[in-house]
């Protein structure tokens, strides 16, 4: 019976240094592509929000027979967040337990602008006053997406050239 002795080996010092130097090329290739994987997810969140955000202040006029109102936090831009509340005593401002939901400022160093500081629905449902154009969200690509409000309320996607359209700051 021979014994037979094997010698164990493993990597030296320079395969591994050379293997961590491969991959250390390959992660770098894949890190721009993963930014704008990150970038283009935050933006349709950001973009979900606001559209659910609208479509919640138009059913609740509906629902509750009463103006709802989706306020700029800050008053003039929309990136610092928009309060959606309802206007009980027809003021235009929110007062305490008017609120339904209370959006944050957006992330990212996104924008998002609107003509106007406010959208306003009345109880049928329908925009009140002149509420129809275009919020414009945008981030630091030249990319952006838009969300129409028509005056009868009615909220959509901007379509492709309507996107190719619009203009960021």
């Amino acid at each position: 019976m021979s014994n037979i002795c094997k010698k164990i080996q493993g990597f030296t010092l320079i395969e591994l240094m050379i293997t961590l130097a491969i991959a250390a090329i390959l992660a770098s290739l894949a890190a721009p592509s993963f930014r704008d994987i990150i970038q283009n997810n935050r933006m349709t969140t950001q973009y979900n929000d606001l559209l659910a955000s609208l479509s919640l202040a138009r059913s609740e006029a509906i629902k509750r027979g009463e103006n709802v109102i989706a306020l700029s936090n800050n008053g003039t831009s929309w990136e610092d967040g928009w309060t959606i509340f309802i206007d009980a005593d027809s003021d235009g401002t929110v007062d305490a337990g008017e609120e339904l939901r209370v959006n944050a400022k957006l992330s990212g160093n996104n924008t998002l602008r609107f003509a106007r500081d406010r959208v306003t629905y009345a109880s049928s449902g329908l925009g009140s006053g002149l509420i129809t154009g275009t919020f414009t969200l945008c981030d630091d690509r030249p990319v952006a997406k838009g969300l129409v409000v028509s005056t009868t309320g009615r909220i959509r996607q901007a379509l492709p050239a309507e996107n190719a359209a619009l203009v960021c700051p």
